[in-house]
């Protein structure tokens, strides 16, 4: 159903992009992060395959995107405070660019669903 595009993702390189097919007749630019598992790092390939097939192409600056996904894991806390940095970080960028979509995803988000979506101010990008 869907296209292969090619794996691009180390595991050791936790947090970094993942770089797919380029989408060179789409305008429309997303961003991944992944944390965590085998698991996540595999869900990410499937989402970004999904987002390619929807028309979406892949930028290795968030700055870019139209659309940034951070895929999470809630292992270890260290992991959880990276995570939450790098949604501060995204925040800011969201602040240039307010039609930009952030996206979290994974464990962390679904364990911490109601916490994180009762802290508005916080919160909501």
């Amino acid at each position: 159903m869907f296209e292969q595009i090619e794996k691009h993702i180390d595991e050791t390189k936790q947090g970094s992009s993942i770089i797919s097919k380029i989408n060179e007749a789409s305008s429309k630019k997303f961003y991944i992060e992944s944390y965590g598992c085998a698991m996540n790092f595999n869900d990410s390939e499937i989402v970004a395959s999904i987002l390619y097939e929807k028309g979406y192409g892949t930028t290795p600056n968030a700055e870019d995107a139209n659309l940034i996904l951070i895929n999470t894991c809630s292992i270890r806390d260290k992991a959880e405070q990276t995570v939450r940095n790098r949604l501060k970080h995204f925040k800011g960028i969201k602040k240039r660019n307010r039609e930009m979509l952030v996206v979290i995803m994974g464990c962390m988000a679904e364990r911490l669903k109601d916490q994180l979506l009762s802290r508005k101010n916080w919160w909501i990008l």
